[in-house]
């Protein structure tokens, strides 16, 4: 956001910032992908084109923010996105953009496609997590698996705030799908990474890591 890496509390205030872009790299380096989202995009109030070109040059990317046309997505993957994220407009009100999903997968292929379920409350947020569906993410899910390679589900309520996530809910997400699966939100233990690598799922880090509460290099040595 601004140009720097930070990290939000549930996607409103932004609660601290990282070290500058190209040291974040340094310190990421030992991990297979990093998660990149532009949230200037997300929130409608311009990009960070040129950092997230620089970071998808550099690392494996999954980068999202934003991505509301076919022509974003196409740009993000030219730019260097291993895979695009795609949160608010794989929704309508009453259930997934078919149309939509139908065109980007036509367009970039599914197996560059993340679809973001980021859910509050149990129900799913878009726009920056700023406007509730009315739909729950375990409920839509297996709809939505023949668009995508795989989901990002960010448990918005504990979003940045160090208090643990909420590992049911992930159940249920694993019960509905056998699509790849990254948890992100309130992931703060080594406890609750164990807990979702034994459901087959991924743990996507940040205000743990920004913070120290989890070590990198732990964290490193718990891939091998």
């Amino acid at each position: 956001m601004d140009g720097k890496v930070v990290q939000l509390v549930q996607g409103r205030e932004k609660a601290l910032e990282g070290d500058a872009p190209e040291e974040m790299l340094r310190k990421f380096s030992a991990f297979p992908q990093i998660q990149v989202i532009d949230l200037d995009a997300a929130m409608g109030r311009g990009a960070n084109d040129g950092l997230v070109e620089m970071l998808a040059s550099k690392a494996m990317t999954r980068v999202g923010g934003g991505v509301r046309t076919v022509e974003r997505a196409k740009t993000l993957l030219r730019q260097g996105a291993f895979r695009v994220i795609v949160g608010t407009s794989a929704f309508r009100g009453d259930g997934p953009n078919h149309a939509f999903l139908e065109e980007l997968c036509a367009a970039v292929g599914r197996d560059k496609l993340v679809l973001a379920l980021d859910s509050k409350g149990g129900r799913i947020v878009v726009k920056g997590w700023q406007e509730a569906t009315s739909l729950k993410a375990e409920e839509v899910i297996r709809q939505l698996e023949p668009y995508c390679e795989g989901f990002l589900c960010t448990y918005v309520d504990k979003e940045g705030m160090m208090q643990g996530t909420d590992l049911d809910w992930f159940r249920r997400l694993r019960d509905a799908t056998a699509h790849e699966i990254t948890a992100a939100g309130g992931i703060t233990t080594l406890e609750d990474i164990e807990a979702l690598r034994g459901m087959k799922i991924h743990a996507a880090l940040g205000m743990a890591i920004y913070t120290g509460r989890l070590d990198l290099a732990k964290l490193a040595e718990m891939q091998a």
